[in-house]
């Protein structure tokens, strides 16, 4: 955890599929990308910001998003989702969280981790 500090940035970007919709996750019932596929996408980006700075022994856990997304991406679209660790207490990581296509930004909000050991958790 010593080597987490506000300011680690991890991105990740995608094409927006068929498999990315509204429709294909059941999140509504338009062709466009959906917004569980976005939360997805800024958790990726968070882990990617944390990149190989815990133990081997430890991993990350998403506690709490909140995520405001605000314009449709259709499919083909290149969205590039962004995060950047804004606060560390202890365990718990707290990150500012964008999306955007082209230049527009298509969501935003915050996201937090929780450090927790690999061995027996989910047991």
């Amino acid at each position: 955890m010593d080597e987490i500090t506000t300011g680690l940035r991890g991105v990740v970007s995608a094409v927006v599929g068929i498999e990315d919709t509204a429709i294909a996750l059941g999140s509504g019932d338009v062709e466009v990308l959906a917004t569980p596929r976005v939360v997805a996408m800024v958790e990726a980006a968070a882990i990617a910001a944390l990149g190989d700075r815990l133990a081997l022994t430890t991993t990350s856990v998403g506690t709490h998003i909140d995520l405001r997304h605000l314009a449709p991406s259709p499919i083909g679209a290149v969205v590039t989702a962004s995060a950047e660790v804004s606060a560390v207490e202890q365990r718990t990581i707290t990150f500012s969280v964008e999306a955007h296509m082209a230049d527009a930004v298509i969501a935003e909000g915050a996201h937090t981790r929780v450090v927790v050991r690999r061995e027996g958790f989910g047991s």
